[in-house]
């Protein structure tokens, strides 16, 4: 089953639609765009997110004095070489594609008007054109 996109809608009072209709062209996106953003950070952070004014940002600290605004996670290097590895290997994978896409097309081009002709593979080998199987 796909992915099917939801309508979500409610009503605000006018000055909160005319601030965030001010957010939106402050960033350059459509208002659906903000709501959209932030339902998407808030299920990103399973449901704790906060928003505060960038005024404040300055004076929200731990209590060590680190910032506790943007957060920010560790991740294990482990973690970042698996995540390189297997775009590697996707990358290899949309080559490999791409190959076959073309192998594809020239047997289709070479049955183009020849529709009652067998082509036998041994004949392909034959061909200047390699096109691997794997």
């Amino acid at each position: 089953m796909g992915n099917k996109n939801k309508t979500i809608s409610f009503r605000v009072n006018e000055d909160a639609f005319e601030a965030l209709q001010d957010i939106a062209a402050e960033r350059d996106i459509s208002l659906s765009a903000v709501f959209r953003d932030y339902v998407d950070l808030l299920v990103e952070h399973d449901g704790q997110v906060e928003v505060v004014p960038e005024s404040e940002l300055a004076s929200r600290t731990s209590d060590d004095g680190e910032p506790t605004y943007p957060p920010t996670v560790e991740v294990p290097k482990s973690f970042v070489r698996e995540h390189e590895r297997l775009e590697l290997e996707a990358e290899h994978l949309r080559e490999q594609l791409e190959e076959h896409k073309s192998y594809v097309s020239e047997l289709r081009s070479r049955l183009e008007g020849e529709e009652d002709e067998v082509l036998l593979l041994d004949d392909l080998d034959e061909d200047d054109e390699q096109y691997p199987l794997r």
